[in-house]
């Protein structure tokens, strides 16, 4: 399965809700929304993975953090706490506020969906796409970004989500996801 169906199902769909009654959005945006975010993030989240540092680094953050909440409980979504961690994660995997701000313009593109409302839904969606690694890192029983035994690698979530024209090599996609996303 890959994060956005985990992100959509999560407590049965109930946090999909949360967002909806959050942000002011009836189901159907809440999955549009979402299948515009989460590529971004998704790209963002295999380029940190693409060196040794940063891949050390999200692993690290999986394992001892405390993520799984923000799938786990949904109401902590509309928490405070939530959105200042989704925003730390933001500025981990995009490296600037430009670079966050210029995904939800697009995604505003893309959707019809006000770009204020998606500027708002970020962080929550990158806290709920670190809760969904987290989660999938504890139940795989994995100690490495390269999985464990009987357990789908991180890599195999975001896979998915990058390789939009199903070539088998999600390279050419993450590169012009990220040369879209930064403008150049």
């Amino acid at each position: 399965m890959n994060i956005l169906e985990t992100i959509l199902g999560a407590q049965s769909g109930a946090a999909a809700q949360q967002l909806g009654q959050q942000f002011g959005l009836d189901q159907r945006q809440v999955s549009t929304a979402l299948s515009a975010l989460v590529p971004a993030l998704a790209a963002g989240f295999q380029r940190n993975m693409s060196s040794t540092q940063g891949l050390e680094s999200l692993v690290s953050a999986l394992g001892g953090g405390q993520h799984q909440r923000y799938v786990d409980d949904v109401s902590a979504l509309s928490r405070p706490d939530t959105i200042a961690d989704g925003n730390g994660i933001l500025g981990h995997i995009f490296g600037s506020k430009d670079v966050s701000r210029h995904v939800a313009t697009r995604a505003a593109a893309q959707t019809g969906i006000g770009e204020s409302v998606l500027k708002a839904m970020l962080p929550v969606v990158a806290a709920m796409m670190m809760g969904t690694m987290s989660k999938n890192v504890a139940q795989s029983g994995m100690t490495n970004a390269g999985g464990g035994p009987g357990g789908e690698t991180l890599l195999g979530m975001l896979t998915p989500m990058l390789d939009s024209n199903r070539d088998g090599s999600m390279v050419d996609d993450v590169i012009g996801m990220i040369g879209r996303f930064t403008g150049r």
